[in-house]
């Protein structure tokens, strides 16, 4: 009963019509801002390694790992490795145009963020709800997205992960699915306990160790598998466009999975990304901007394209027609999703390759969990607003180690990616709409932060001389280093 609900909301939620929309929007805000995320490639790695935290916020580095690891997830193996198998080799493609133009909509979302965050307890918090508020005036849809937020963050996404983790290592280990659930639970409640510093300084070692180490064994993978690179680039290209002979029928499907496990691994648009963004301690809102773009670059052309790759060099997947039947099946009985990039992996590293992918996925999937915890607490903090935060906090605690918990235990791991990709839907389609129609303020801020790099500054954000109104974080309570203040190299080639 529970299983065919979820489908027909989440059909509802993920109709084509919206996967259009997601494209649209993403294309929109690449236009508008000119395509920054073409433009300001360079200045989007530099800025990663700039600045320092401090009490109140954390580094660029540390908010860019943060929202990482939102975005490297499951996702990244399990959702990737089953938008092939239903969506066939050219949602591949789709995955990278999405992220391309998502770029750009994670620039937005992210500076926005920081624009209108605020000071609350002694640390930054900011996201959708924040500036949805400010920005608009609109409370009552800045309280649908927290709400929205606090659902899908403990009810509905968290299953998704620590089902992955379960499945895997049972199927590697054979280890008890209750086990893993145990396991999983305690050391999440060891950091979501210890707050934001905790999770930050986790996220920030754990992250670009376990994606490194990924992307690593990928290319390994590829190298023992390379006469087949044309083969596999022309395979995405043709299944993408319906001109291949065996998945020509599945051009339309390939489109909608793509942006959607695309949409669930980058987050580009869903506003998770936006509450790390708003945390790091920088002097304009346009350098997180920047920061976030070139996380959602790191999560689908680096990671999750070492899962597609590792899948197609390999063979090992299966491909369902629009009709249910198989169009290809390499693995039979195998079921779509962790188990055919497990498949791949122990190809080449038999007897070893599934257990790599199973301690592999659980960094991954944890991590994921934590950034759920945070962007939970965030949108916790802004319901509560001045009142005392500490009992809700806790029952937000004990929820989101239960609904983990719980993932662990339920039998059909589709039911769990159904309620993942609800969660998913709800928040997006609220961000989008606050995004559109906030998009001026976020030009704005662009714009000024182009000026000041054309003039040798290092920018510094003065919300009315940028022609923004209630930044006030920005305009009663930022103040910048005196050295911020002064002409640190020569004037930027930077396009207007």
């Amino acid at each position: 009963m529970l299983e065919q609900w979820a489908e027909a909301v989440n059909g509802v939620i993920w109709s084509n019509p919206v996967v259009y929309v997601c494209l649209g929007v993403g294309l929109l805000f690449s236009i508008m801002t000119r395509f920054l995320q073409i433009r300001h490639f360079r200045e989007m790695i530099r800025l990663v390694f700039k600045g320092k935290s401090s009490e109140a916020g954390v580094s660029s580095f540390q908010a860019f790992t943060m929202a990482l690891s939102g975005r490297v997830g499951t996702g990244n193996i399990a959702g990737i490795a089953l938008a092939v198998g239903m969506g066939g080799p050219g949602a591949i493609f789709w995955m990278w145009v999405m992220a391309f133009i998502g770029s750009a909509t994670a620039f937005v979302e992210s500076t926005l963020a920081q624009v209108y965050k605020v000071k609350r307890d002694g640390q930054y918090r900011g996201g959708p709800a924040f500036y949805i508020e400010k920005g608009t005036g609109f409370k009552w849809f800045a309280v649908i997205f927290a709400v929205a937020a606090l659902v899908a963050m403990c009810l509905l996404m968290p299953g998704t992960q620590s089902n992955s983790i379960a499945v895997a290592f049972h199927s590697s280990f054979g280890m008890d699915m209750k086990v893993s659930g145990i396991v999983v639970v305690v050391l999440l409640a060891l950091i979501i306990f210890g707050g934001v510093k905790r999770i930050a300084n986790v996220a920030q070692v754990v992250i670009p160790f376990m994606a490194l180490g990924y992307i690593l064994v990928s290319f390994y993978i590829m190298m023992t598998n390379i006469t087949a690179l044309p083969d596999v680039f022309s395979l995405i290209f043709r299944s993408a466009f319906g001109v291949d002979s065996v998945f020509g029928g599945m051009a339309g499907t390939a489109i909608a999975w793509g942006v959607k496990r695309g949409i669930y691994s980058n987050e580009a648009g869903q506003g998770s990304g936006a509450h790390p963004a708003a945390a790091a301690e920088v002097s304009h809102p346009a350098k997180q901007g920047l920061v976030q773009a070139f996380s959602v670059y790191v999560d689908t052309f680096l990671v999750c394209t070492s899962t597609a790759f590792m899948v197609l060099f390999t063979g090992m997947y299966n491909v369902k027609g629009p009709g249910g039947d198989f169009i290809v099946q390499h693995l039979p009985g195998v079921e779509e999703g962790t188990q055919y990039t497990q498949a791949a992996i122990e190809s080449v590293f038999p007897g070893f390759g599934s257990s790599l992918l199973s301690i592999t996925l659980f960094f991954f999937a944890f991590t994921t969990i934590i950034a759920y915890y945070y962007i939970a607490e965030t949108n916790m903090a802004y319901l509560v607003a001045d009142r005392k935060a500490k009992w809700p906090m806790f029952v937000l605690k004990l929820v989101i180690l239960g609904s983990t918990f719980y993932g662990t235990v339920v039998k059909e791991s589709a039911l769990a990616w159904t309620l993942g990709d609800m969660g998913v839907g709800i928040m997006l389609w609220v961000n989008l709409i606050a995004m559109i129609l906030l998009a001026k303020p976020a030009l704005l801020v662009l714009k000024d932060y182009e000026q000041q790099r054309r003039q040798g500054l290092d920018p510094v954000f003065d919300p009315e001389k940028a022609g923004i109104s209630n930044a006030e974080y920005w305009s009663k309570e930022y103040q910048p280093p005196s050295d911020e203040l002064t002409i640190t190299a020569k004037p930027s080639k930077l396009q207007a």
